[in-house]
């Protein structure tokens, strides 16, 4: 087997055990605040908890990625692992908030699994490969994200909160052993670039399309992460009893994750043939109406189909977005541009779950989906408008 298909299916399944291991606590982090006694402003503190890690991974990821294109992907990948197995098992004995969090930042500035997977992916796949390997990761994170609220769900209700995230840290020393003797970084050569995070934000302000892509990934994943804090509150509302709402949330979480493992090859295989822009604007608009399409829906089956069919084409989007950096960026900048990307990716996680938990607090649940509906089609508009002057100038230098 080629090294890149080895190293892509070794990715495949320790992304797969890490967004796992992620999402059977993540999502339940209101009802875990329950639990250890937190009985006012859940909301807020669901919101703080949600952005802390984002905020902290904002500020460390260029410099991980930097360090990344100096010593390789692969070592970055293994650290990130061992820091999120053992911020994991300390989280399963946390008794207050304010330990919480501060495991929350922890893991923000020390993790970066998945975004290192990904870069590894995008260095050491063929360009012709790139969109069929990177929506193959996608659907690695989708699966997981399918098993892990399952199993989450299952193991809060048979035990507690505290022992998924045990589990989670332990699935997470199971990944990183695989990344350790199993994958192979191929034609590395290191940076002599600076690794100063200035240094690198100066390289990457010179190339207009790769900042097109990290505000679009920015917006995007603000539009998504206002909704994630509030979901399974929102389950409650819909009229599950308190003490299932973990299993039905997390079975609620997993249908757009189902969709992804079913969707998200087919769509990388047609971004390699029609490009990864038409892709992302197909994702971006379907995944604004089939938000606002949740709204009307107070049955929780109703609810679920069309979480469901929003899933359909919202995988695309992501693994359209990590194209269209591998396509605008030089193989010796990759690894930055990816943790530049990265940035933006947890700006917008950071900001999205503080302004859906204020809308949620100030209005209502349901302005929450209004605002994440119109948010992306916002950003579909961003994003055809981008194509559209940069094809313009491309035309008028041509026949200059």
């Amino acid at each position: 087997m080629e090294t890149w298909k080895k190293n892509l299916w070794i990715l495949w399944f320790g992304s797969f055990i890490v967004s796992s291991s992620f999402s059977m606590v993540i999502p339940f982090l209101p009802l875990f605040l329950l639990q250890i006694g937190v009985k006012d402003h859940i909301e807020l503190w669901s919101g703080i908890l949600f952005s802390s890690a984002f905020l902290a991974g904002a500020v460390s990821s260029p410099f991980w990625g930097a360090i990344g294109d100096k010593y390789g992907r692969k070592p970055m990948i293994i650290r990130a692992g061992i820091a999120l197995c053992v911020i994991y098992l300390l989280t399963a004995f946390v008794t207050n908030p304010y330990q919480l969090l501060v495991l929350r930042l922890l893991q923000g500035l020390l993790s970066g699994f998945i975004p290192g997977a990904i870069a590894l992916v995008g260095t050491n796949t063929p360009e012709k490969k790139v969109g069929y390997a990177l929506s193959m990761i996608s659907t690695a994170t989708a699966t997981g994200s399918i098993m892990g609220p399952m199993l989450g769900g299952v193991l809060s209700k048979i035990f507690d909160n505290r022992i998924a995230f045990g589990s989670a840290g332990v699935l997470c020393f199971i990944a990183t052993i695989l990344i350790i003797f199993w994958v192979k970084e191929e034609s590395f050569v290191p940076s002599k670039d600076s690794s100063s995070i200035i240094h690198t934000i100066g390289i990457a302000v010179q190339n207009k399309p790769f900042i097109v892509i990290v505000v679009l990934t920015l917006c995007t994943q603000f539009s998504v992460m206002t909704i994630e804090p509030v979901l399974p509150l929102y389950i409650v509302e819909l009229g599950i009893p308190t003490k299932d709402a973990s299993l039905a949330a997390g079975i609620v979480f997993s249908l757009v994750g189902v969709a992804s493992i079913m969707f998200a090859p087919r769509w990388g295989k047609l971004a390699d043939r029609v490009g990864f822009h038409k892709i992302l604007l197909i994702g971006l608009l379907a995944g604004g109406i089939g938000t606002l399409l949740q709204i009307p829906f107070h049955n929780i089956w109703w609810f679920s189909i069309i979480r469901f069919a929003y899933g359909i084409f919202f995988c695309a989007v992501f693994p359209a977005l990590n194209g269209l950096v591998v396509r605008t960026t030089e193989s010796e900048f990759r690894g930055r541009a990816f943790s530049l990307n990265q940035t933006a990716n947890q700006l917008g996680g950071m900001l999205g779950p503080l302004v859906g938990g204020a809308i949620s607090g100030v209005f209502s649940i349901h302005a929450v989906f209004w605002a994440t509906g119109l948010l992306l089609l916002a950003t579909m508009s961003l994003a055809y408008w981008s194509q559209r002057h940069a094809n313009r100038a491309a035309a008028a230098k041509r026949s200059a």
